[in-house]
């Protein structure tokens, strides 16, 4: 049998100082590499190892398929988690006359170029199509979308006009990105119109005579859409809310596909709270809030407002505590948790517990994003109404005890996406520091790791100190580990013959 005790007594306080030093500085590698992981997918690289790889060859796999869970939070069974979908911003700012001016205010980038890439392939989308092969200027623009440098963009738009004076699309870029106030802006929008007008009525006359000439009217549709909602945000903007109340109305009775991805009923409701016409604003929020129809912060934060509106002024925590709430308080109260169920991130911004930036040009729903965009044009809105800040202060944390397990099941939504942190994290510029729903707690690799790190360096650091007491300390700690051995082996001795190791080797 091996006999530990000679090969400890050969052992050095220098062999004691290169192995805790050793250790110490790997487990402070996978410390750091574990930390970067977490912080980039929001889980531990050790535990998804050993869940998605090592689990399964030892049994421990789970007998779902791996097609979605059965439970969905609202009770249907047969449907599948939704996946997180990145949605154009109803209320995106002018990169010109907005997000540019906080550029040059801070030296901060507002938008990420993840954002505006996402940008440039939808004005791809929306503004050129298979019938401008041929012409220089669309051509032009159809690569002009894509240009990093703002400047280049611009420039690409004036050689485009350059060519025709009448390329829609050139209009759109410059006014987005070349002007500099909302004024300049409305502008070259109010231009663009005028071209873009008589382009759509010289394409209609002709969208039946081939699918090219049918893509060419559709390529002139959107783009009038286009330059009518951001005349009628620029007359928003401008505080002139009627012009801008009509504007929205005549284009939520358009039908073009576009429509869908942009959203104006969201416009209107943001305009109309402006103007305090609550009862209109009700009336088109019952069209929009209809079950069969997508959710959005703008839709279940201002239901929850206008019911909030009807209690807010005259609600009180400590006379509520006592007789309890009213039948009014209780449908304001669960208008703020179905709010707050479906975006958790907004009450931070609305409370002013967190600061605001500017939104970006795409959010995710139910995300960080969305609730920054919601946020920044409707906490006026919250303001105006006295005592709605107040209600939501009380109650918006008790929507988080009817939610233990946010990520399995929700109450009246689906449960909450786990994908959300890594999209926002995309969206957002770096400066921000993203809203994370149910806020992580770090994983036990992560812990372990940090503790096994600490007390190897510790005693590295001993060792290199003191290296004779920590030898025989080292000497001693080693000898009480291994009496269990040596109990075991005089065991082992007195049962079996001393020579039975040879007769087996002679088999």
């Amino acid at each position: 049998m091996w006999d530990s005790s000679m090969f400890l007594s050969t052992l050095t306080p220098k062999f004691y100082v290169a192995l805790t030093g050793t250790s110490s500085l790997i487990s402070g590698l996978i410390l750091i590499f574990e930390w970067w992981y977490f912080r980039k997918y929001g889980t531990s690289f050790i535990e998804q190892v050993s869940l998605n790889h090592i689990s399964p060859w030892i049994g421990g796999g789970s007998s779902d398929s791996g097609n979605g869970s059965d439970s969905n939070g609202s009770g249907s069974s047969g449907q599948q988690i939704p996946e997180c979908k990145v949605w154009r911003n109803p209320l995106n700012l002018f990169r010109g006359a907005e997000y540019q001016r906080f550029f040059w205010a801070t030296s901060k980038e507002p938008l990420t170029y993840y954002d505006m890439n996402l940008s440039a392939q939808d004005h791809q989308t929306f503004f050129t199509c298979e019938g401008d092969a041929g012409n220089a200027e669309y051509e032009i623009m159809q690569t002009a979308w894509r240009e990093r440098n703002p400047m280049v963009r611009i420039k690409a738009a004036h050689s485009a006009l350059e060519i025709n004076q009448d390329c829609t699309p050139a209009y759109i870029l410059l006014a987005e990105e070349e002007t500099t106030t909302i004024l300049e802006a409305e502008k070259v929008l109010k231009t663009a119109l005028k071209i873009a007008e008589a382009n759509y009525k010289k394409s209609q006359l002709m969208q039946h005579q081939s699918t090219i000439h049918e893509s060419i009217h559709r390529r002139d549709t959107n783009a009038l859409i286009y330059i009518k909602r951001r005349l009628a945000m620029c007359a928003r903007k401008l505080q002139k809310l009627k012009e801008a109340a009509k504007m929205f109305r005549d284009l939520t009775k358009e039908i073009p596909p576009i429509m869908n991805v942009l959203n104006i009923h969201e416009n209107l409701i943001e305009c109309l709270l402006e103007m305090q016409a609550y009862a209109d604003c009700q009336a088109v929020l019952a069209k929009y809030d209809d079950i069969s129809l997508p959710k959005s912060a703008t839709i279940c934060y201002t239901a929850a407002l206008l019911k909030a509106r009807a209690v807010a002024d005259k609600f009180s925590p400590d006379v509520a505590s006592k007789r309890g709430l009213s039948a009014a308080e209780m449908t304001a109260v669960e208008a703020i948790h179905r709010a707050v169920e479906f975006n958790p991130h907004v009450p931070k911004y609305l409370l002013e517990t967190k600061p605001l930036i500017l939104p970006p040009e795409h959010i995710l729903k139910r995300g960080d994003s969305e609730a920054l965009a919601y946020v920044f044009f409707h906490l006026n809105h919250w303001k105006n109404v006295e005592g709605a800040l107040n209600l939501l202060h009380c109650t918006w944390e008790g929507t988080f005890r009817m939610l233990p397990y946010p990520l399995e099941r929700g109450h009246l939504f689906y449960p909450y996406p786990t994908c959300t942190e890594c999209a926002d994290r995309e969206l957002l510029p770096v400066f921000h520091d993203v809203s994370v729903y149910p806020k992580k707690e770090l994983p036990f690799f992560i812990l372990f790791t940090a503790g096994l790190c600490s007390f190897t360096a510790l005693l590295a650091l001993l060792t290199h100190q003191y290296p004779e007491p920590m030898g025989l300390m080292a000497h001693t700690v080693l000898n009480w580990i291994s009496l269990p051995f040596y109990f075991f082996k005089e065991r082992l001795e007195s049962v079996l013959p001393c020579n039975l190791l040879q007769q087996l080797s002679r088999i």
